[in-house]
């Protein structure tokens, strides 16, 4: 049988502990207004010649409890390494993170048995059908036969996977596996649920799906949703959302505030003659504003965009430069992340860690 040793730590760990609380009543950690909550947090690795890789730097974090929270970044800019500690399976080089009600330095078993972690990769079983890899799981736990047996009829409902409940995984959809993971994951009623990367390799209708399911989790339960993912438009789905960028945190709020506090209109003008009309929208633009030539034409940023062009184009008219095209565009995360990295999300990978969980967790993305 196929198994990810990340999931099946936190299922040993589970076993390891006392026995679970009744799995349908989730676990209620201490009165706190905070699902997660970090405070200085750092993860380093020893580097080649005495040098030191730092995944995670100073990272302070609050995640409201039932809210849906993304961790936006590059691959390599330490997304999962910091969901490793989070859950537990990485011990941090400093700094603190309470999970779920628990310290994870002085009791990670506690944090283990209250989260659910779905790792970017499959880790279930194509052979074996969905409602015996579920049954398996919920053993793992700890769950009695009985109420394995039936937390399993429950998650499989929830996830719309109960006519395929004896149907092997292997004749599953993209999306139906990737609720069937989910739906593992919730055999134990987590207070936190982590989904690293959860619709990486997807079509985009069956992203949708696995977004529809998530929302609806979220709706009924009440679940606090812990989302790391690169797709910009996903993270949109997000109450709020977290910007990392090579071990740190240069951002957080809403996806309506962070792009409002940008503020100005990406403008872009299509001419006969771009050369020449960077001139002519340099004479009229504010003096602080770049005008630059891309491959697109001609880009600026200025604050109520769309007002702006057609006094731009009216004075290339006048210098006789013919406009092709004109749009302005609000801010969208892109712009975020550029206006706080000073590069767009896909232009430079972090450096990765070399050593313990970025080979568990995918490199430290």
């Amino acid at each position: 049988m196929q198994r990810h040793a990340g999931d099946d730590e936190l299922a040993r760990a589970a076993l390891r502990t006392a026995a679970p609380p009744s799995p349908r009543t989730p676990h209620h950690p201490p009165s706190s207004a905070y699902a997660i909550s970090t405070r200085g947090l750092v993860k380093s690795y020893p580097g080649p010649e005495g040098t030191t890789t730092h995944a995670v730097r100073g990272l302070d974090l609050d995640v409201t409890r039932g809210e849906t929270f993304a961790f936006l970044g590059p691959n390599g800019a330490g997304k999962s390494t910091t969901i490793a500690l989070l859950c537990a399976l990485a011990r941090p080089t400093s700094g603190h993170a309470t999970v779920a009600g628990a310290d994870v330095l002085t009791r990670p078993h506690d944090v283990r048995r209250r989260v659910g972690m779905l790792f970017q990769h499959s880790a279930v079983d194509p052979d074996l059908t969905a409602e015996q890899n579920l049954h398996i799981h919920a053993r793992l736990y700890g769950l009695s036969r009985r109420d394995a047996r039936g937390r399993t009829a429950e998650v499989l409902e929830t996830a719309g996977l109960a006519e395929r409940r004896r149907s092997p995984v292997r004749t599953l959809s993209g999306g139906m596996r990737r609720r069937l993971e989910i739906a593992r994951q919730l055999l134990h009623a987590p207070s936190v649920l982590f989904l690293d990367e959860p619709t990486t390799g997807l079509d985009p209708h069956a992203r949708a799906q696995v977004w529809e399911h998530l929302r609806a989790l979220r709706e009924r339960h009440g679940s606090t949703l812990f989302v790391t993912t690169h797709y910009l438009e996903e993270a949109e789905n997000c109450d709020r959302l977290a910007i990392i960028d090579r071990g740190r945190l240069v951002a957080q709020g809403t996806p309506l505030g962070l792009k409002s506090a940008i503020g100005d209109d990406r403008i872009v003008l299509r001419t006969g003659d771009d050369p020449a009309a960077q001139r002519v929208v340099r004479r009229i633009a504010p003096p602080e504003r770049a005008v630059s030539v891309e491959a697109d034409g001609i880009r600026l940023r200025l604050p109520g965009g769309s007002g702006w062009i057609p006094r731009l184009c009216a004075a290339l008219e006048a210098d006789g430069i013919a406009v092709h095209a004109a749009s302005a565009t609000p801010p969208t995360l892109d712009d975020v992340f550029f206006h706080h990295t000073g590069r767009s999300m896909d232009a430079t990978p972090a450096v990765r860690p070399t050593a313990g969980v970025a080979a568990e967790t995918g490199g430290g993305r």
